[in-house]
């Protein structure tokens, strides 16, 4: 049997043409297509944009904060994007507000720059006097000159015996003695115990108090000196002052309730105090008057919220024990 023919419409078009079309009428440009025929391919690009600093770079990338093209030189990383020198720059805290900020950085900066000067100290009499004798511990010129000696204290003390060349009492000894040190070993065991201390105790209390505890147990250690030392020897080193802070420390371990010889604190204590009395060359007088004044004024100071003491007197009292010092110091050299 044949097969049908395919039939066609009336208007006589033919089968080809009812083949189906794409929607719309067949191809449609699409939109937005530039209407002219396309650029010539010898149309030269567009120049990068160059580095606001360096115009003989590329400024491939651009800042985030300002839109200005820059070099990968000139530009650094920032939270969110990039961000030129100059933005850099601005969004920077000024000098004030670093220092601020490392400040609030360092939590014992009044012990580390103590440490600092004792150092100092050191190093320079030792060079400008006898470094080997400062190392070995022997007495050098320095020491004649800085170190305390209740002979030194009377007023008709010549000229020659003073580094400024003037006559009279030398009361500068009274704190000149704490910063001078006999041997590497001596400034080594003193400082050490600074560092553990003052990295324990200035955060707890502060720097401007911590400072006037340091120096109250300073003078409370010249003052022992001479009390009981008298003109025996010529007393030097940071051993008052350090036992004053170790001596406030354990008053205020005990107005907490603590047991003090429990802990750290108090195996410290007694081993110094063991070392004082039994061992030779060391300062009676200077261990025992800064224990006492830094005693006394750790009381107060690190005294327990509520005990109730007033916030004014944790100042007041490292300054009354550093005056009293001074005062006891005094009636001792004029006695």
């Amino acid at each position: 049997m044949p097969l049908p023919l395919p039939s066609s419409d009336s208007s006589g078009t033919s089968g080809k043409s009812a083949l189906p079309q794409p929607p719309g009428g067949g191809f449609q440009p699409p939109q937005g297509a530039p209407a002219g025929p396309p650029t010539s391919p010898g149309t030269p690009a567009p120049a990068p944009a160059a580095c606001y600093r360096h115009p003989d770079r590329v400024g491939g990338r651009q800042c985030t904060r300002c839109g200005k093209h820059a070099c990968p030189d000139c530009l650094t990383q920032a939270a969110v994007g990039s961000h030129c020198l100059d933005c850099a720059k601005a969004a920077r805290p000024d000098l004030k507000t670093r220092a601020r900020f490392w400040s609030a950085g360092q939590p014992a900066l009044v012990a580390y720059t103590l440490i600092a000067i004792n150092v100092a100290v050191f190093v320079g009499l030792g060079l400008y006097y006898d470094f080997g004798g400062m190392l070995s511990g022997r007495i050098t010129e320095a020491h004649f000159y800085y170190a305390l000696n209740e002979a030194f204290l009377d007023s008709n003390v010549p000229a020659e015996f003073s580094p400024f060349g003037t006559e009279g009492a030398q009361w500068y000894r009274l704190v000149s003695s704490g910063f001078l040190h006999y041997g590497l070993l001596h400034l080594g065991f003193n400082m050490f115990f600074l560092y553990l201390l003052g990295n324990e105790m200035e955060p707890m209390i502060g720097r401007t108090k911590f400072a006037l505890l340091y120096v109250a147990s300073l003078l409370g250690g010249s003052a022992g000196v001479l009390l009981i030392d008298g003109q025996n020897a010529f007393s030097a080193g940071a051993s008052g002052a350090v036992f004053g802070l170790l001596g406030a420390y354990a008053v205020g371990i005990w107005r907490h309730g603590i047991n003090v010889f429990n802990t750290q604190i108090g195996s410290l204590l007694m081993i110094n105090l063991f070392l004082t009395f039994f061992v030779r060359n060391i300062s009676i007088g200077g261990h025992i008057g800064g224990l006492v004044a830094g005693g006394i004024c750790g009381f107060i100071m690190l005294a327990p919220g509520y005990k109730g003491v007033p916030p004014w007197s944790k100042y007041a009292v490292p300054i009354a024990v550093a005056v009293a010092s001074i005062a006891i110091s005094v009636v001792v050299a004029s006695g």
